[in-house]
């Protein structure tokens, strides 16, 4: 029973996904699954919290810098072009603030936790692996920045599906090299405040939820 309590989470990502892609390519429902992102994301962010309870307090805290500063840049985006180019979000996110879903802040903080969760769990990996031994501020570096290239190249995963599912739209249907550049520099900003919480250590889901995200998107990208 502890075992399977223990994989909870990652059943129920699994199940998720699975269910979205057969009802988004395979059944007259699509509408409907498209339309139930906002539960899925907010399941996910509940999923991933329920492994995080031992350090209550400093994930709680990166996810309101995460989420502010992931939702501000996005504001000032959408309404300036400033940030990431000439884009506009659809209305399958749900209730927007000054034209951004306000999911839109929580999407960010799963994103960059995640993907500095896998860069920190693979520097780890390559250390034991090859017997080398980092100091910690080499370390940290190396999980801003890799993390960072992880979560831009997310975004280039998520990006084409996004648009087919009317997430949101660029200008000219052209999504412009400047988007990811602003996407690896603010991802450099929050993965810097998250390795300052030391406690925030790399949980197996958010390794997993990413990766799961990640196919689910790609197989969208290959057969919508």
């Amino acid at each position: 029973m502890s075992y399977f309590k223990k994989h909870i989470p990652l059943f129920v990502a699994l199940l998720f996904h699975i269910s979205g892609l057969i009802g988004i390519l395979c059944t007259p429902y699509k509408v409907f699954f498209v339309n139930s992102t906002p539960v899925v994301l907010l399941t996910m962010f509940l999923l991933l919290s329920s492994t995080e309870k031992k350090v209550a307090q400093d994930y709680f805290i990166f996810f309101v810098i995460s989420f502010i500063i992931g939702l501000t840049t996005e504001i000032i985006g959408v309404n300036t072009g400033l940030l990431f180019g000439d884009y506009q979000y659809g209305s399958v996110l749900g209730p927007k603030l000054f034209g951004v879903p306000l999911l839109i802040g929580l999407n960010w903080f799963i994103i960059v936790f995640c993907s500095g969760s896998v860069c920190s769990q693979g520097l780890n990996f390559l250390q034991k692996k090859f017997d080398v031994n980092v100091s910690s501020s080499v370390f940290k570096i190396g999980v801003v920045i890799g993390g960072a290239a992880i979560a831009t190249c997310f975004d280039i995963i998520l990006e084409p599906a996004a648009v087919k599912l009317q997430f949101w739209s660029w200008e000219n249907g052209h999504i412009p090299l400047f988007n990811y550049i602003c996407w690896f520099s603010i991802s450099v900003i929050l993965l810097s405040v998250k390795m300052y919480f030391s406690k925030l250590i790399a949980q197996p889901f958010s390794i997993a939820l990413l990766s799961i995200q990640a196919v689910f998107f790609l197989v969208l990208n290959l057969f919508l």
